[in-house]
């Protein structure tokens, strides 16, 4: 299987970094191909310029988006790890979807019906925040999440969602935790 992982957090030494190297062992393990875009190493431009919004509309987009977008379309599954930062994606991801994800790439109109573009391909998010789920949950923020991302993003491109991990108390986890994390991410990968 063709497993592309999208990495969004600039400390190396993160809790999101050790996800995305315990899960690219594991996957490499497993015989898969994995290709693994860190956004912060990469030094990826996540501002949506008036260039780029000109560019998707003729359906021309810039070098740096179409090697991205050559990624989505090789794989079979898409793994998004990165923190939740004030209710939402880090501004590199969002930049990401903002200039990756782009009309005629990964969704279109026809008629002035949606169509998701990027249907056949399974993706995984694995997201950490420091607030409890318990919290979250108390305001309907976790319901905010799912909508903005899953419904808003992925399931709106055609992606399947095979799995969405909400990680709390992130910002001090205990070892037990992490371990126990790890884990459910590994024994989401197992068909």
């Amino acid at each position: 299987m063709k497993q592309l992982i999208i990495y969004a957090h600039p400390n190396p030494n993160s809790l999101n970094s050790q996800f995305k190297d315990t899960l690219t062992k594991h996957l490499e393990l497993m015989g898969s191909e994995v290709v693994v875009r860190d956004l912060y190493q990469l030094d990826f431009n996540p501002v949506l310029s008036l260039d780029d919004m000109a560019g998707q509309r003729a359906g021309i987009v810039s070098d740096d988006v179409k090697q991205e977008q050559e990624f989505i379309s090789w794989a079979d599954c898409i793994t998004f790890i990165h923190p939740i930062w004030w209710t939402g994606l880090p501004a590199m991801m969002k930049g990401y979807i903002d200039r990756v994800f782009s009309y005629g790439f990964a969704y279109r109109y026809d008629n002035g019906v949606h169509k998701g573009l990027l249907v056949g391909k399974q993706v995984i998010i694995i997201n950490t925040h420091g607030k409890s789920n318990a919290e979250y949950g108390a305001i309907g923020m976790d319901t905010a999440l799912i909508l903005t991302s899953d419904k808003g993003i992925y399931s709106y491109s055609g992606l399947e969602i095979k799995k969405h991990f909400f990680f709390d108390g992130a910002d001090r986890p205990n070892p037990e935790s992490i371990e126990h994390w790890k884990a459910q991410i590994i024994s989401s990968y197992k068909n």
